[in-house]
Parts: C-alpha cells; structure tokens; sequence
C-alpha cells in the first residue's frame, strides 16, 4: 500500500512509522489513522520485523486528533457498513493488540489521541522537547482510544486524574519523573536511543521475550495472586522447550558482558 500520511522503512529487523502530516503537526485525520492501521497490521504480520517504532515527522509527534477532520469521522460512523464504535476506534485498538514489542518515540507535542498512542506502546522515548497532555476534557470529549484504563495504570490514578481533569501540559522531565515515560534523551539522539533500544530487544531469545512481553500485559489486568499464577503456568509451559546448552551459552554471553 502507498501512504500519504504516513511512513514505514523496515531496515534489520525494525520498522520505524512515521506520523508524516508535519504542517498541521501530524494531526490524526480519519485518512492518517486508516493508514497507520494498515501499516501496524502489516509490520506486525512480517516475519522478518522483530521490533516496531512509531514517532512523528518534524517538531511534533502528534497535535491529537484533527478537528477539521471531524466530518470524516461522522460521515465514516453514519456509513451503513460500519460496524465499530466509532472511526478509527480499530487503529487505537490495533496498537494495543499488536504481538510484536512497540517503542513509541515522542518529539514534541503529544496531545489527547496521540497520547492514546503513545501510552498504548511497552517502551516510551522522550526527547527533550516532547510535551504532553490530555485535553478531553478541555474540548468537551469524552476518550475512546485507552486514556481512561492505561492512563490511571502507567501513571496511577491520582497522577491520572490530575492531567485529564485539568488538561495541562506537561513536559519531558515531568513525565519521567512520575513515569509516564521511561527515559528522556536530547532531541538529536531521539531515534538514535530508539533505534539502540530496538537492537538490544532484537538480540534477546525471541520466543522468550515475547511470552514475557504476553505475561506483562495480561498481568496487568489480574490480582497479583492471578498474576503469579500466571506467570507460573507460563514458567511451567516454557520449561519444557528450554535446551540447557543454548540457555548456558547465553549465560556465559551475559556473564561476558558484566566483565
């Protein structure tokens, strides 16, 4: 598929999507998200993509959804062979389904629907510059895209409720500081980390990191006490394919490493 509003470079394993809408800070059209969910579908169906970037095209990651768009969004919901909730509730949805571990890079603006996006990632990168915030509220709209659930669990509720009731900004080292994010990195050396993230993930077993990226996320929903049952079913299932010499190799690869 040809994007307009979008790009995807696949290089070693890692395919870096692009928000590419620079001009109106990468707003999320009805148009950018359908292709956006084509893309993410695709690279997470490609074998040979091992780690999957998302970030945006010049000073912002994402102003958030496109409000001079909003007629596609109605007239795409009133279309009689629609069957979501609403338009572009399957891209939102997809980034969160996906098999493959996301790294969300974030320069600049990251507002309300992109924020969605961003949260919706296992590992979050923010340059110096990136600010973000949820504006729901501000502009009389209610969330559809996970900010109420994941939001509360990255940051915790009352971090959570501080940000969606009030709609400030805040910045990069704010963000890091009560972990909505998980490092901060000088805007020059964004995709730089991003992409040195994505290369020690690639060099991990990767049936193994990806039972345990599987064991996070459905952990998450648990008690603790499901939880670690769940992690011990895991453990137990898992043990049977482990082969002792290439586990012992890796030990000794490690071991290396701490010297």
């Amino acid at each position: 598929m040809t994007y307009r509003f979008i790009t995807m470079e696949i290089t070693d394993g890692v395919a870096v999507i692009t928000l590419n809408r620079p001009e109106v800070r990468n707003a999320l059209s009805l148009a950018l998200l359908k292709e956006l969910h084509d893309a993410l579908i695709t690279a997470d169906g490609a074998d040979e993509v091992q780690v999957i970037i998302l970030t945006g095209a010049g000073t912002a990651f994402s102003a958030g959804i496109d409000m001079k768009d909003f007629e596609s969004f109605k007239k795409g919901e009133e279309d009689p062979s629609f069957t979501g909730l609403f338009a572009g509730e399957e891209t939102f949805s997809a980034i969160m389904k996906m098999k493959k571990p996301t790294i969300a890079a974030v320069n600049g603006y990251a507002v309300t629907g992109a924020l969605e996006l961003v949260i919706s990632c296992d590992i979050i990168i923010a340059a110096e510059s990136a600010r973000f915030a949820d504006t729901h509220a501000r502009v009389g709209i209610v969330p559809g895209g996970g900010m109420s659930q994941i939001l509360p669990r990255l940051v915790g509720p009352v971090k959570a409720r501080e940000m969606s009731f009030t709609g400030e900004f805040i910045n990069a080292a704010e963000a890091l500081s009560f972990g909505l994010v998980g490092r901060v990195v000088p805007d020059d050396k964004l995709m730089e980390t991003a992409l040195d993230i994505a290369e020690k993930i690639k060099k991990t077993n990767r049936g193994a990191l990806l039972k345990i990226r599987e064991l996070i996320n459905e952990g998450l929903r648990l008690t603790l006490a499901d939880g670690l049952a769940l992690e011990a079913r895991g453990f137990a299932e898992w043990r049977r394919m482990i082969d002792p010499e290439k586990s012992r190799e890796a030990l000794k690869a490690v071991a290396k490493e701490k010297k």
